[in-house]
């Protein structure tokens, strides 16, 4: 099954939800109108070709409904408004309406895009979700989860642009929708998008090498596509939450609320055994927030104030960690002390 994680800012509650998705393609139009155990948190093959002139396209009136029917009202900017007149809108390409070109630097297909939007159903134009009225989205292009349509829709698009998108079923929920928001397999979504900044991660942890404390655990690593290898001595676990820097970066300091992009490995300190690693997930960084208790307590209590850049070794006693109940579907019980490495690739 194919997924996608895009975050949405329900009414209560920021959700990570899994979407199905698949390849896509796009058309354009332009017009001037206005994680894993631990973190408890394909692309169109094409750049957006967008202006600002007062005239829109589409690709065929067989397949896409005129972006020119979608109108915004802005006037709140916390809780735009997204309508059209004639129901239901569809389209069967990812479709691209730019309303205001940015004069930013155009988003690449490796970095991580920080966005803005709300989403409504083009069927009967009920808002799935909106981030405009105090979150943002991080969407990282180069993640093959990620939704198709919305990877299309930013992929060269310029900071600060502003644009609405039409993402037929097969570039977002799929063929079984997404009964939980009420989505049908047929249903084409409808994103009203500001492209807010864009950053590229690092490849990997980078800076100056530190020597390791003679009785920590020891980190081999070999490349990023699989988990590292992570020996732990032969002798009792510590009994309270211990780390250190094996390198480190020269980047922006982390700071509490920010969202971290970071590849690691976790194993248990009993047996070595592998529970976690974003090694297993083609080496792809995995995001999540820090410092606000998003993550286990240890993730909070070391990484805030960490550089981008560095790698973090860290010794996790159950109370720092998942605590007496541990975590079944990892293999963790209530009284295993875990061990990490930890690249921080990013911060935003």
């Amino acid at each position: 099954m194919r997924r996608i994680s895009v975050r949405l800012l329900a009414a209560d509650a920021l959700l990570v939800i899994l979407l199905v998705s698949c390849g896509s393609s796009k058309s354009n139009a332009s017009n001037s109108n206005s994680v894993s155990s631990a973190a408890s948190a394909s692309v169109g093959n094409s750049t957006i070709a967008s202006s600002s002139a007062a005239t829109a396209t589409s690709s065929s009136a067989k397949d896409v409904t005129s972006m020119l029917d979608i109108k915004v009202d802005d006037s709140n900017a916390k809780v735009p408004k997204v309508t059209f007149s004639k129901t239901p809108f569809q389209v069967h390409k990812t479709t691209v309406n730019v309303l205001k070109q940015g004069t930013g630097a155009a988003v690449g297909g490796n970095q991580i895009a920080v966005v803005n939007y709300t989403v409504v159903n083009g069927v009967n134009g009920q808002t799935i979700a909106n981030t405009f009225n105090n979150t943002h989205v991080l969407i990282y292009l180069k993640d093959p989860t990620q939704f198709p349509g919305l990877v299309t829709a930013l992929k060269g698009a310029k900071v600060g642009t502003t644009e609405t998108v039409a993402v037929p079923p097969a570039d977002g929920f799929g063929s079984q929708g997404n009964s939980q928001y009420g989505v049908s397999a047929t249903d084409t979504l409808i994103f009203y998008i500001n492209v807010q900044s864009a950053t590229t991660p690092l490849p990997g942890a980078s800076g100056a090498t530190v020597s390791p404390q003679s009785a920590f655990p020891t980190v081999k690593m070999e490349g990023t596509s699989k988990p590292a290898t992570i020996t732990v001595p032969n002798s009792a676990a510590p009994k309270s939450l211990e780390s250190e820097n094996l390198i480190n970066g020269i980047g922006a300091i982390v700071k509490k609320g920010q969202t971290i992009f970071a590849q690691y490995t976790g194993v248990i300190w009993s047996n070595g055994k592998v529970f976690d690693s974003t090694g297993l997930r083609d080496g792809l960084p995995t995001g999540f927030l820090v410092g606000v208790g998003q993550v286990i307590p240890a993730w909070d209590k070391v990484l805030v104030d960490k550089r981008v850049g560095d790698r973090v070794l860290m010794v996790v006693p159950p109370a720092d960690g998942y605590g007496k109940k541990g975590n079944q579907h990892a293999g963790i019980s209530g009284t295993d002390t875990l061990v990490f490495v930890i690249d921080i690739v990013a911060a935003v």
